[in-house]
């Protein structure tokens, strides 16, 4: 009988020389607006921490939260501003980091940690997508050109000879056509066991839709698209999961579309009122214009619903188009697709016999041994051993 993904990765640590590693990160599990790559990092670290690494996660401060904690056996530093939490890492790295561990994981999130330049051959990267026109969406115009330029043409530099950990083969082709980076090796997300069938399904057509209230997301466009669907379904409802600085503005944006008694901002929901969220729902939707994967679409889909998501990078990978959901051009409406798919009963219990059985070929378990087979075959096999992180 083969062993399983947690008993190959004891295995792989026990035998390698990679005893302790540090990884950064801008935002922490405990932030705000924490979403997928946190949510990613925290999957693959706490595996990494129960197999026997010495596992440390740098990241920016967050308010009202403690500077240090532990979280399922690994252990969270949280200093520095949002920004200077990459100088403060990189100093940090050069004077004492290199010295007191054995190998690091530098997550890219816009603005990477540049771990190459001081830990050279002793570390990774986990790049989800490429940001390209979110720069647009948060920063004034001068500020975007300067940040879509570090992106494209400054950073790479230092990361040429990195092996790059990416979600899709979608994302990988964005990295290779847009970042000119070669050393890409896909690994996709798993799905959390929380995450199944079960619970009943609503009597009125539910549409759910998760994410953080950012530009990047689209929910402006989401609430047109939802007016639509109500316009020709009057029955259905909506439910919005996630907190942003944007909620004010949708909310107002409900009110003027008149469908404020249709849409329900439920805000930050715990792991069962997601759960019983995603077995409720008819559909799962997505306007994002940006994502690594899409990881609401698969824990939606091992819930047995499908969904209907905008044809993106990412997208492309964590939906089969016409077999766990439906992908639309990025620039149309949902609004017809949503439509169809809930008015035809056949359909639907298609796309929800096929997102479950999608879903039920993604592991955190095959995730995190997968990233740490890349981590370890990234350092010299005879490199120096480190002291003990301090």
């Amino acid at each position: 009988m083969p062993e399983s993904a947690t008993t190959q990765l004891s295995t792989l640590i026990a035998s390698s020389h990679i005893k302790s590693i540090k990884a950064f990160a801008w935002r922490d599990l405990d932030d705000a607006e924490a979403g997928g790559s946190e949510i990613h990092a925290d999957e693959v670290l706490r595996r990494w921490a129960a197999a026997g690494l010495a596992v440390t996660l740098r990241t920016s401060a967050v308010a009202g939260r403690p500077k240090e904690r532990e979280r399922d056996g690994y252990r969270v530093v949280r200093r520095s501003g949002r920004y200077q939490v990459f100088a403060d890492a990189f100093v940090r790295g050069i004077r004492r980091d290199r010295r007191h561990y054995d190998a690091f994981v530098d997550i890219w999130n816009g603005v990477p940690f540049l771990t190459p330049v001081w830990a050279r051959r002793r570390s990774v990267t986990w790049l989800h997508h490429v940001h390209a026109d979110m720069w647009k969406m948060t920063l004034g115009p001068r500020l975007a050109r300067v940040g879509w330029f570090l992106e494209h043409r400054i950073f790479p530099l230092a990361y040429r000879r990195t092996t790059v950990c990416t979600l899709s083969n979608s994302s990988a082709h964005e990295i290779d056509e847009r970042l000119h980076l070669k050393r890409v090796r896909v690994i996709p997300p798993g799905i959390a066991d929380k995450f199944q069938t079960g619970g009943s399904r609503s009597d009125i057509p539910l549409i759910v839709a998760v994410g953080r209230l950012a530009p990047v997301k689209r929910f402006d466009l989401l609430m047109h698209d939802f007016a639509a669907v109500h316009a020709e379904i009057p029955a259905a409802r909506f439910v919005v999961v996630g907190e942003g600085f944007l909620r004010s503005d949708l909310e107002t944006l409900v009110a003027t579309l008149g469908i404020s008694h249709a849409v329900t901002f439920a805000g930050h929901v715990s792991d069962e009122e997601l759960v019983a969220l995603y077995q409720s729902a008819w559909l799962v939707v997505s306007r994002s214009l940006r994502e690594g994967w899409g990881m609401t679409l698969t824990e939606a889909a091992k819930c047995g619903t499908p969904s209907v998501a905008t044809d993106i990078a990412g997208h492309r990978d964590s939906v089969r188009d016409g077999v766990s959901g439906v992908l639309v051009d990025p620039y149309a409406s949902l609004a017809s697709t949503i439509s169809r798919v809930i008015a035809d009963n056949d359909l639907l219990e298609s796309l929800r016999r096929g997102a479950v059985a999608y879903a039920g070929e993604l592991t955190w378990d095959r995730t995190a041994l997968e990233l740490f087979e890349a981590l370890a075959s990234s350092v010299h096999a005879r490199g120096r051993k480190a002291t003990s992180p301090k």
